[in-house]
């Protein structure tokens, strides 16, 4: 009777102290991550505006990407806090909030690491003070991002957002966005005998591409409006991915063909040779992102079948 007693208190004992360890001041540690969130990505997105607006494509970029992941995470805990999650994933989402919150902080993971590496490498100087300090609190934002993300990844949430064809189509957004941003950097370096009508081709193609793939994500997650009724969201995610990779191949030809003819190291294009190198590296990157895609949902089809 002792025994079965003792062992009584040590398991509430034991429960009593996971519930302290999940909670702090009525926060729990996904609430607490949520904050140190906004706190780093309001951090880094305020140091640099002392300095005035900023007029660099790729700072332009890094301030999104931190005011994305403040909004995020403000939304978020909010949301959870008031406890509004579950209505808006009974009346809204096709899938769990899990997946939503999920999804959302990979995204964020994933803009946060490019912020971090584009800040450090063309901001960050030894005796620039207050960029060493921004870059701090992106990699900080980025690091409690990762971590929120592998823990609700863990719990291995159902639905889109969070699923491979869910990550897939968001990196496909999030890479044509990196390409815009270098495209614009290069574009504002050069002059016109450096904008051939090839390169104006691969801008269309990046674009043409990039607003279906935008598109197609919130089909995904909302049942509030159901556009695609009488044609499967999969057969149509078919014809985008086909017509993607067909696009792709050809600005993956025609862009380094442009972009590098008039590149001689006696000119000043030697200057935007970074910018050249990174839209070609993406444009195969997310050529690759679109030939997965398209394999997994003829997968996806097959096996309805």
């Amino acid at each position: 009777m002792q025994c079965e007693v003792t062992v009584h208190m040590s398991t509430a004992h034991t429960s009593l102290a996971s519930d302290e360890d999940k909670m702090l001041l009525g926060l729990s540690l996904s609430h607490i991550f949520r904050i140190l969130e906004i706190v780093f990505c309001a951090l880094a997105l305020i140091i640099p505006m002392f300095r005035g607006p900023m007029y660099s494509p790729y700072g332009i970029w890094c301030e999104f990407v931190w005011v994305f992941g403040l909004v995020v995470a403000v939304v978020i805990l909010v949301f959870e806090k008031c406890l509004v999650d579950k209505p808006v994933e009974t009346f809204v989402l096709k899938h769990s909030w899990a997946d939503l919150s999920c999804g959302l902080s990979l995204l964020s993971s994933l803009m946060l690491l490019s912020a971090c590496l584009i800040y450090c490498t063309v901001f960050v100087c030894s005796i620039c003070i207050a960029d060493i300090i921004c870059a701090i609190a992106s990699i900080l934002a980025f690091g409690v991002y990762v971590v929120d993300a592998v823990m609700l990844k863990l719990k291995c949430p159902e639905g889109y957002l969070s699923s491979v064809r869910g990550i897939l189509r968001f990196s496909q957004a999030f890479v044509a966005c990196l390409i815009f941003t270098a495209v614009h950097s290069y574009f504002l370096g050069v002059e016109e005998q450096f904008r051939p009508g090839g390169l104006i081709w691969c801008i269309l193609v990046y674009v043409v591409c990039f607003i279906p793939t935008v598109v197609v994500i919130p089909l995904h997650l909302q049942k509030c409006v159901d556009l695609l009724r009488f044609c499967g969201l999969d057969k149509l995610e078919l014809v985008l991915d086909i017509v993607a990779v067909a696009l792709y191949i050809s600005a993956a030809i025609i862009w380094p063909l442009f972009g590098y003819k008039n590149y001689n190291r006696d000119t000043y294009l030697i200057y935007r040779i970074h910018d050249l190198n990174l839209v070609t590296v993406l444009t195969y990157v997310n050529l690759g992102l679109y030939v997965a895609d398209l394999i997994w949902t003829l997968i996806v089809l097959c096996k309805k079948r």
